[in-house]
């Protein structure tokens, strides 16, 4: 098997991929971006916490124009994960307003996204219906 690196720092791959988030120690607003201070209370301490891998799609819109070379219809979401919004993608899914609704129970999975010449593999996450 090729070597793989996450596309994002916050994903972790292995036989349990899941996210890793920053939670700050005094209030405990979560953030998936390296933080300096807390954009909820201004503190400084942080803590890393595993987000739950299922969750609930609180949003989503069906994907119709995107940039050259991206595919398209595709459903971008917002899954609610233990209480951690979770901006991706709603992959394995028809991207029709049929297929996909509000409160769908997903779960994530991780999707290749390229190689490079050295045959690493970078790997992105999405969620599919649970």
């Amino acid at each position: 098997m090729s070597a793989q690196i996450p596309l994002v720092d916050y994903l972790v791959l292995g036989d349990a991929p899941h996210l890793v988030a920053h939670e700050c120690t005094a209030c405990g607003a979560r953030f998936f971006d390296r933080r300096n201070a807390c954009a909820n209370c201004s503190k400084t301490d942080f803590r890393s916490v595993d987000i739950p891998t299922e969750g609930v799609l609180r949003t989503f819109t069906i994907v119709t124009f995107a940039a050259p070379g991206i595919a398209v219809p595709y459903v971008a979401g917002v899954v609610e994960c233990g209480g951690t919004s979770v901006r991706a993608n709603i992959v394995n899914c028809d991207p029709t307003p049929e297929a996909v609704s509000l409160g769908m129970k997903v779960k994530l999975v991780t999707v290749p996204v390229g190689t490079d010449e050295a045959g690493t593999e970078a790997v992105g996450f999405g969620f599919e219906p649970a």
